[in-house]
């Protein structure tokens, strides 16, 4: 097998997902309009990620977070009972 066979082969699968993306948004643009994506705030998971956003509703500004005030699971608030 030729080097650029080989190596089309292993672009082939990125080629069809950002074809498949860009299809996908185009559609989603058609139907809803244009859209505002950001960084949103996950507090169960303590997480980020980036998604559409509301007009509404606010971005995550990492400047604000203090991950001191993350507390995980149920019992996150009875750190002092435990002790």
């Amino acid at each position: 097998m030729e080097a650029q066979v080989i190596a089309l082969i292993l672009i082939l699968p990125f080629i069809l997902a950002f074809i498949y993306a860009g299809i996908h948004e185009y559609r989603r643009y058609k139907s809803e309009g244009r859209a505002s994506y950001g960084l949103v705030y996950d507090e169960e998971t303590g997480t980020t990620h980036v998604t559409g956003i509301s007009e509404d509703q606010e971005a995550y500004d990492p400047e604000d977070f203090d991950p001191n005030n993350y507390q995980a699971g149920e019992n996150a608030g009875n750190e002092d009972e435990e002790k």
